[in-house]
C-alpha cells in the first residue's frame, strides 16, 4: 500500500529546499570571498616584512652582508598566534641568513618582476611563503627574501568572518521555519475544519457543503463535491422512486394472484375453477414479466463502468433478434423485416444489453403496432450509425413521448399488460452506450419510427 504523503510536509519541503539551496551556495561563495580577503590582507603583511628585510641587505666588495640586530630580529618574529620564518640567498653565495629549513621554489621558469606567494608546510605545519628578488644595483649576485608565516591568525579570521555570516543565517533559517510552520497550520486550518464538517455529517446529510469559508483554490473541490452529493442525492432520489413504484407493480399483480387461489380454493368443481386459474395464469405472467424487466434494469444500471465494452456486430445481432421475435408478431399476424446498409456494423458494446434494448423495441411495436401490420428494423449510417425500429401503429403523442422513458409509466389508454419499464431499460442500455435515443412519427395517419443512434461514423 503507498505511502499517505502530508499536503504539509509536501509544502514545507518544497518551500524548504531553495532555502537550503540558497543557503548553501550563499556560505560556499562567502567562504571563498574571505579566503581570497583574508588571503589578500595578511599576504600583504608579508610582503611588508620581506620588504623590510630587503632593506637591511648591504653589498661591500661585491659580496652580500646582512645585519639584524637581535632587538629587531626578536620585535621580527614576534607573534602571539603564528611562528614566523625567513631567509636571505643569493646565486653565488647561498644562504645569507635566516633559517635554512624555509623552502625553496622549486619551479625555476618563474617570473621574479613580481613577488611570489605559495603554500608549503615547515615541520608538518601548513605555512604561506612569499619570495622575492631584491632589485639590486650594486652587484650582479642575485638575491632572494624568503619570508614564512604559519596559518593560523588566517584561519581564526577566517572562522570569525564565516560565523558573522552564517550564524545570522542560521537564525533568519530557523525564523523562516518556525514562520512557514504556523503559516501552514493556520492556511491549513480551514481543510481541517471542512474534513470535520464532512465527517460530523450523518449518511442522511446530502445537502451542499457550505463555500464561505475556504480559499478559491478549495471551492473547486467542495464544488464538486457538491455536485457529486447532488447527483448522488438525485441517485438515492430516484433509487426510492423506483423501489416505490416496483412494490406498487408487484403489489397489485400478487394481490390478484392471491385472489383468484382463495377464489379457485372455495370452489368445488374442477370446472368452476377454471376461470379463477386463467386468471392466476394471466397474474403470473404479468409478475414474470415485470420481475424480468426489474432484473433487466438493475442489470443495465450496475454495468455502467464496471463491464468491460467489447466490439459488437449489431448487423447479426439485430437479424438473430427479429428471428426471435418472429413467431411471436406471426401470432399477431404482423411481419418483421430486417435492412442494413452494409454487412457489418460494429460498435463497442454488451451483447446482452444490446439484444435486451432491440428486444423491447421489437416487443413495443408488437403491443401497440397495427394488427397484420409491419414492423420494419433498419440499420443504416445518417450520418451516425443507426438502429431504428418502425410500426405502423397509432403513435405516440408528442407531449408523452418524453415521458414514456420514466420508469413504470405507461400512456393512458394503452393496451397490453405491460409495466411501464421496457422504453425505460431502452434508455438505460442507451445511456450506457452513450446513444442517443430519437422519436419520430411515420406519416399524419400515425406510425412510429424510434431511431437509436450511436456515437459512430461510418469507415472511411
Amino acid at each position: 500500500m503507498p505511502k499517505i504523503r502530508s499536503l504539509k510536509a509536501e509544502i514545507l519541503f518544497r518551500l524548504s529546499i531553495p532555502l537550503i539551496v540558497f543557503v548553501t551556495l550563499e556560505t560556499v561563495l562567502s567562504y571563498f570571498v574571505a579566503l581570497h580577503y583574508v588571503d589578500a590582507t595578511y599576504d600583504r603583511w608579508l610582503l611588508d616584512s620581506a620588504r623590510s628585510l630587503s632593506q637591511e641587505i648591504e653589498v661591500k666588495d661585491d659580496r652580500v652582508f646582512v645585519e639584524l640586530p637581535t632587538a629587531a630580529l626578536e620585535i621580527f618574529k614576534w607573534d602571539d598566534l603564528d611562528k614566523t620564518f625567513f631567509k636571505i640567498i643569493s646565486a653565488q653565495q647561498g644562504l645569507i641568513a635566516g633559517d635554512s629549513f624555509v623552502p625553496d621554489i622549486s619551479d625555476h621558469a618563474v617570473d621574479w618582476s613580481r613577488p611570489v606567494f605559495f603554500e608549503e608546510k615547515i615541520h608538518g605545519e601548513p605555512v604561506r611563503v612569499v619570495s622575492m628578488l631584491v632589485d639590486n644595483k650594486q652587484s650582479t649576485d642575485k638575491i632572494f627574501v624568503y619570508v614564512a608565516e604559519t596559518k593560523n591568525k588566517r584561519r581564526e579570521m577566517m572562522t570569525d568572518i564565516l560565523l558573522a555570516d552564517l550564524v545570522p543565517q542560521i537564525i533568519l533559517v530557523l525564523f523562516v521555519a518556525v514562520y512557514l510552520i504556523s503559516a501552514l497550520k493556520r492556511g491549513l486550518q480551514p481543510l481541517k475544519t471542512l474534513a470535520d464538517q464532512i465527517a460530523a455529517r450523518s449518511t442522511r446529510d446530502l445537502s451542499p457543503i457550505a463555500g464561505t469559508q475556504v480559499f478559491l483554490e478549495v471551492r473547486t473541490l467542495t464544488d464538486t463535491l457538491n455536485d457529486l452529493l447532488g447527483r448522488l442525492a438525485a441517485a438515492i432520489a430516484s433509487q426510492q422512486r423506483f423501489i416505490a413504484n416496483a412494490a406498487h407493480q408487484l403489489r397489485t399483480p400478487l394481490a390478484g394472484l392471491k385472489l383468484q387461489a382463495e377464489r379457485a380454493l372455495r370452489e368445488q368443481d374442477l370446472s368452476a375453477m377454471q376461470p379463477a386459474l386463467m386468471q392466476m395464469q394471466n397474474a403470473a405472467d404479468r409478475v414474470s414479466h415485470t420481475v424480468t424487466q426489474l432484473l433487466v434494469l438493475a442489470k443495465s444500471e450496475f454495468t455502467e463502468g464496471m463491464r468491460e465494452l467489447q466490439p459488437v456486430n449489431l448487423v447479426s445481432l439485430a437479424m438473430e433478434t427479429c428471428m426471435e421475435w418472429t413467431p411471436k408478431a406471426l401470432q399477431q399476424k404482423m411481419e418483421i423485416s430486417f435492412e442494413s446498409a452494409a454487412p457489418v456494423m460494429t460498435v463497442d458494446g454488451d451483447d446482452v444489453l444490446l439484444r435486451e434494448l432491440l428486444s423491447n423495441l421489437i416487443d413495443n411495436a408488437i403491443v401497440y403496432g397495427k394488427k397484420g401490420g409491419n414492423i420494419a428494423v433498419t440499420l443504416n449510417w445518417c450520418p451516425e450509425l443507426t438502429l431504428s425500429v418502425e410500426d405502423d401503429g397509432a403513435g405516440i403523442p408528442e407531449f408523452e413521448q418524453d415521458k414514456v422513458f420514466e420508469r413504470f409509466y405507461r400512456i393512458p389508454g394503452s393496451p397490453g399488460n405491460g409495466c411501464g419499464l421496457g422504453l425505460a431499460i431502452v434508455k438505460e442500455i442507451a445511456d450506457l452506450h452513450k446513444a442517443r435515443l430519437e422519436f419520430k412519427r411515420v406519416s399524419a395517419d400515425g406510425g412510429t419510427r424510434v431511431n437509436v443512434i450511436f456515437a459512430v461514423k461510418p469507415p472511411t
